[in-house]
């Protein structure tokens, strides 16, 4: 029997950047959802880790998820700067963005790692939003598929369902270039990604 196509998520990450004042634009999103402008989505904004909390309070009871941007593989410890999978569950966050291709760059992050961390998302339950995607290096020597494949096969772990794990595909080439994957490579690139899935010990059989 074939699973449902879980409903679409739009996340806004946004990265190192936001102050206290930029609150006042969520203020503006939760009351347009509250008033009943519901958009045919999941909604999800992923602050600054420091504003995790001030995001979650003025949202109120809107429809608009927090997550945060990473988390640390341990859940607790000597880890001076990082943040804990618990903490971000316990200032009422529900999901975490592990293995961003910015981390995975600037911070030599590999699959085993973000493994790690979807581990640590999943001990504090919450969903892990799990970061693949090819460099322009890789899509131009036509190993776009491979790596992706392999990218969940390693960083993904055993057991998650719908309910605790989201698949981001976003290939590192088109960030901030202002280029972008056409609908035909992203599709090719779904195939693999369900696949891969399907191949795993998950119950996301599609």
């Amino acid at each position: 029997m074939q699973a449902q196509d879980p409903r679409p998520l739009v996340a806004g990450n946004w990265k190192m950047n936001g102050l206290l004042s930029s609150l006042e634009e969520v203020d503006k999103l939760a009351a347009g959802i509250a008033n009943g402008a519901r958009p045919a989505c999941d909604v999800m904004l992923c602050p600054p880790a420091p504003l995790l909390l001030a995001m979650r309070e003025r949202i109120g009871e809107a429809a608009i998820a927090v997550g945060a941007q990473d988390c640390h593989m341990q859940d607790s410890g000597a880890h001076t700067g990082d943040v804990s999978a618990a903490l971000i569950a316990d200032l009422g966050c529900t999901a975490v963005i592990v293995g961003h291709s910015e981390r995975r760059t600037d911070h030599g992050e590999t699959d085993a790692m973000v493994l790690a961390k979807a581990l640590a998302a999943h001990r504090a339950e919450l969903t892990a939003i799990v970061c693949v995607g090819e460099t322009e290096a890789e899509r131009d020597a036509g190993k776009a598929l491979e790596i992706v494949g392999h990218q969940v096969a390693s960083s993904v772990p055993d057991g998650v369902t719908a309910a605790n794990l989201v698949v981001a595909y976003e290939p590192v080439w088109a960030i901030g270039t202002g280029d972008t994957a056409t609908p035909e490579d992203a599709q090719a690139v779904h195939a693999v990604l369900r696949e891969s899935l399907a191949s795993m010990d998950t119950t996301m059989k599609t």
